[in-house]
């Protein structure tokens, strides 16, 4: 299932919506290419800190952390994807503030779309 998510500078794009635990673990993993205007969203049941990581994902990320109200609290740019085999071996990213949503972008489009902590993203 996709959704419209508006950007602070009006551009929409069309994210997959990541609800069950299965399509969080899973994320982006296994991608060869995400277009400018697609991402995913990840929707937590409540507020909280939520480190990401990139294993197995094979391009880099934009990663926006959003609070209840939408607000972006944390972005991340170019996030690169971990080479190693081993999951024990990917550092995670972010999560150092409390949200509920995360969105994930092809790595530059945060920039490009207007996204920095205390702008707001609807969705």
């Amino acid at each position: 299932m996709s959704r419209a998510v508006t950007m602070p500078n009006g551009t929409k794009v069309y994210a997959e919506m990541a609800i069950e635990y299965a399509e969080m673990v899973r994320g982006l993993m296994f991608r060869d290419s995400l277009a400018p205007d697609r991402g995913m969203l990840f929707l937590h049941n409540q507020m909280g800190k939520y480190p990401y990581w990139m294993y197995q994902v094979r391009i880099p990320l934009d990663i926006i952390w959003m609070n209840s109200d939408k607000q972006v609290v944390e972005v991340l740019a170019n996030v690169p994807p971990c080479p190693s085999a081993k999951s024990s071996e990917c550092p995670t990213h972010g999560g150092t503030r409390d949200a509920q949503f995360v969105l994930e972008l092809a790595a530059g489009m945060a920039a490009k779309y207007g996204v920095a902590v205390g702008t707001k993203i609807d969705f």
